[in-house]
């Protein structure tokens, strides 16, 4: 699966940086190295690597601003590798545009899931880019006809309000990817008001209730407690 993939890895940290370089190679990726900001936007632009690992705390800058100047010229997909605890980091790291949030200590294991799920996020947009958007999203039993704007779960349909069907195509267009509540409720509803989150809570509540198995035990919608949910790929 790893065969063709090439990683940029943006740590100062020379250990940390050996550690996650050492297990790309080993499972099969091609990795490029960079240990500051400005080393990092080099080789974005000049490398063009599938995907970014990156830590927010570098020598001559804040990785959040390079999430930030990349994104204005390219989607590539983002894993913050950092050791920032507070929600307040995370927030600001995935509302500059990045696609996931790792906090070290770290497992490597975990970290190898986090870089399989971003690289089929980008194999899906690759697979779709220049053509007609996917007519219809399958992910476990749970299945959204975007023409019809319909959704079932086993073969069985389910009744959304308007918001809750936009809010479950938003987040299964973004499968594996951490939506921070800010994003959701400005694409949902056109507002990111702090009060405004009691409402989303609600919402995610009664989706879950919808189209969740188990929704004390939820396999698609992920909740990140002060940042934000994602939907998840059920095998």
């Amino acid at each position: 699966m790893a065969d063709g993939y090439r990683i940029l890895v943006v740590e100062d940290d020379a250990a940390v940086r050996r550690l996650v370089t050492t297990t790309l190679n080993v499972h099969g990726y091609a990795v490029h190295e960079a240990k500051t900001a400005s080393q990092a936007l080099l080789e974005l632009s000049s490398q063009a690597p599938d995907l970014a690992i990156l830590d927010l705390g570098l020598p001559d800058g804040d990785g959040v601003s390079v999430i930030r100047t990349l994104r204005e010229w390219s989607s590539l997909p983002v894993i913050v590798l950092s050791a920032r605890l507070e929600d307040a980091d995370k927030v600001a790291a995935l509302d500059a545009g990045a696609d996931d949030y790792l906090v070290k200590p770290f497992s490597v294991e975990e970290l190898l899931a986090r870089v399989r799920v971003a690289l089929r996020r980008l194999d899906r947009e690759r697979a779709l880019a220049g053509g007609p958007e996917e007519a219809v999203y399958e992910n476990g039993a749970l299945r959204i006809d975007y023409a019809a704007a319909c959704v079932t779960r086993d073969g069985e349909e389910v009744h959304l309000t308007p918001s809750e069907y936009k809010l479950l195509c938003l987040l299964a267009r973004n499968t594996g990817k951490v939506l921070t509540h800010n994003y959701l409720l400005k694409e949902v509803w056109g507002s990111a008001l702090a009060s405004d989150r009691s409402s989303l809570r609600v919402f995610m509540a009664t989706l879950r209730k919808k189209i969740e198995p188990d929704p004390a035990s939820p396999v698609y919608l992920q909740t990140h407690v002060g940042v934000g949910y994602r939907m998840l790929r059920v095998e």
